[in-house]
C-alpha cells in the first residue's frame, strides 16, 4: 500500500489525552471561544478541548445556545435528506463491531446485479428521493471499476420525475489511481470513517492481518483522494469504541489536516453512535449516552462550523428531535440497509443477519419531511453546489464566512416544491407550502426574492431541476 506523498500522522495520541485531562471548564475562556464561533471561524483542538471540559448547566445551555445560532447563520434553516443505498455486503475485513465481518457466520452475503440496483433506485426515485450514498464491504469483487459503473447506473436510472442528481460514496480507501477512476463517474463526497483515532483501541477492533488493520493507510484516505483530484470528501467517527472526547479531537485534527495540508477541509462530518449488529458479543466500555452525545454534536457545529454535520438513522426518532437543532445539517430517511430493501414490503421488520447494524429511526421519507417542516426546518434535496461546480476550496469559500445561506434557502424551496408536487402525501404537502410561504414572507424584497417565486410558479406548471 503506498501512503499519500509527505503523509504523516497528524494524531497525536498523548498530547490529545493530556488537553482532555487536564483541561477544566473555564467561563471566561468559554464565552471568548463562544465569540470566536459566532464569527464563523474555525476552532483549535485546544478550543475544542475547553468546550468538551463544559459540565456546568449555564455552560451546556449557552454552547446549545450559540450551536443553534451558528447553524442557522450559516445554513438556515434547512436539512438536506438523503438515502443510503447498499450495492454489496462481501468484506474481507473482521471489524469486531459490525455486523459485515468475516467471521460473521449468519450474515447473508449479497451483491446486487445490474436490475436489482435498476429496480432499488427506482423505488428510491418513486419515494421522492433525489441524493444517494452508495455503501460497499471491502471485497475483490468491489473494484474502483464496478464503483464507477454502479454510479453511472444511478445518474441514468429515470422514472417518471424521478433522478438521481448526486451520489455520494462510502467505500474503502482507495489508491490515488482507483480515485481517478470512481471520481470520473461524477461522484459528490467520497466519505471513508476512520471509526475511532484512537490507535490502540483502532488495533484491538481491527485485527492486523486485514487490509483495515492498517491505521496510516487509513488515516491518509482523504489525502490520497484530494492527491487524485477529489476534493469533497466526507469523514467520521464511530462513537462508542473509545472515549468520545478523544474522537471528537481526533474529529477536529482530521479537519485542521485537510485545511493547512489541501486548502480545503472536509465537507461533511458523520458521528455515528454504535448499535446492536449481527452476532455482536462484545463489551462496550465506552458507549455515549445522551447527553454526551447532545454535547459532542454542538462542540463539533463551533469547531468546524463551514461542514456539515451528518447525524444518521442510527439513531431514533426521539434523540434526532432533540440533537437536530443544535447543529445538524443532513440527515438520511426511509433508510433501508438490507442489500435490497427498497424493494420489500414498507413496515416489514429489520433482520440484521441482512443488514450492517439495527437502525433506530425507521420512519418513511415522507413522515420524516413531515416531522421537520413542523418543526420549521426546511428539508432540501438540493444539489446545485456539486454541479454548478461550488465544491472544494469553492465551497470553501462560500462556506467559511456563511454565504452559502444565500444559495441553500432557495435551493432547498426549489427542491422540497418539486417534492410537495410529485411525491407527497397531502398533510406533508400543505405544511410544506405553509413554510415556503413563510419562509419568503421573512426575505427581504429583492431581485433573487423574485427569482424564487417565478421558478416555484414554473414547477407547479410541471418544470424540473430549477436551481441557482
Amino acid at each position: 500500500m503506498e501512503l499519500s506523498k509527505g503523509a504523516v500522522d497528524f494524531i497525536n495520541d498523548d498530547y490529545l489525552h493530556s488537553l482532555i485531562e487536564n483541561t477544566k471548564e473555564d467561563p471566561v475562556r468559554i464565552r471568548e471561544i463562544f465569540e470566536k464561533s459566532r464569527r464563523k471561524q474555525p476552532l483549535t483542538v485546544e478550543e475544542t478541548a475547553a468546550l468538551l471540559a463544559i459540565k456546568s448547566k449555564e455552560g451546556l445551555e449557552e454552547l446549545y445556545a450559540t450551536a443553534r445560532e451558528l447553524k442557522r447563520s450559516i445554513y438556515g434553516n434547512r436539512i438536506v435528506l438523503f438515502a443510503p443505498l447498499y450495492v454489496g455486503n462481501l468484506c474481507v475485513n473482521n471489524c469486531k463491531y459490525c455486523g459485515f465481518r468475516s467471521s460473521s457466520k449468519g450474515t447473508i452475503r449479497k451483491t446486487l446485479n445490474h436490475q436489482e440496483l435498476v429496480n432499488e433506485i427506482y423505488n428510491l426515485e418513486d419515494e421522492g428521493h433525489k441524493r444517494l450514498i452508495l455503501v460497499f464491504g471491502e471485497a475483490p469483487k468491489y473494484t474502483p471499476e464496478f464503483i464507477a459503473e454502479c454510479v453511472r447506473t444511478c445518474y441514468a436510472t429515470k422514472k417518471g420525475n424521478g433522478e438521481i442528481r448526486r451520489v455520494n460514496i462510502n467505500a474503502a480507501p482507495l489508491d490515488i489511481e482507483g480515485y481517478k477512476i470512481v471520481k470520473e463517474a461524477g461522484i459528490g463526497t467520497f466519505q471513508v470513517f476512520q471509526e475511532t483515532y484512537h490507535k490502540e483501541t483502532y488495533a484491538k477492533y481491527h485485527p492486523a492481518d486485514t487490509i483495515k488493520g492498517n491505521y496510516m493507510w487509513r488515516l491518509n484516505a482523504m489525502d490520497r483522494a484530494f492527491e487524485a483530484g477529489i476534493d469533497d470528501m466526507g469523514i467520521g467517527a464511530l462513537f462508542g469504541l473509545y472515549d468520545w472526547r478523544f474522537e471528537v479531537l481526533g474529529l477536529v485534527s482530521h479537519a485542521i489536516h485537510l485545511q493547512t495540508t489541501h486548502g480545503v477541509g472536509p465537507h461533511t462530518i458523520s458521528f455515528p453512535r454504535i448499535q446492536p449488529a449481527q452476532d455482536l458479543n462484545i463489551e462496550l466500555p465506552y458507549r455515549v449516552t445522551d447527553e454526551q452525545f447532545k454535547q459532542l454534536v454542538a462542540v463539533l457545529r463551533l469547531a468546524v462550523p463551514y461542514t456539515g454535520l451528518i447525524m444518521t438513522a442510527r439513531e431514533s426518532k426521539e434523540i434526532r428531535d432533540a440533537v437536530i437543532e443544535f447543529g445538524v445539517s443532513q440527515i438520511d430517511a426511509g433508510t433501508k440497509l438490507e442489500i435490497g430493501g427498497y424493494q420489500k414490503d414498507k413496515g416489514k421488520a429489520q433482520e440484521l443477519n441482512k443488514e450492517q447494524f439495527q437502525i433506530g429511526d425507521t420512519r418513511e421519507l415522507d413522515d420524516v419531511i413531515c416531522w421537520l417542516l413542523e418543526r420549521e426546518f426546511l428539508p432540501s434535496f438540493c444539489t446545485s453546489c456539486y454541479r454548478l461546480g461550488r465544491t472544494g476550496e469553492h465551497f470553501m469559500e462560500f462556506a467559511i464566512p456563511g454565504f452559502i445561506k444565500q444559495f441553500c434557502t432557495p435551493n432547498a424551496m426549489l427542491t422540497l416544491a418539486e417534492y410537495l408536487e410529485d411525491y407527497s402525501s397531502p398533510k406533508t404537502k400543505e405544511t410544506g407550502y405553509r413554510l415556503i410561504a413563510k419562509t419568503l414572507e421573512n426575505m427581504p424584497e429583492s431581485d433573487q426574492k423574485q427569482k424564487i417565486l417565478t421558478k416555484l410558479e414554473a414547477i407547479k406548471n410541471s418544470k424540473r431541476d430549477l436551481l441557482f
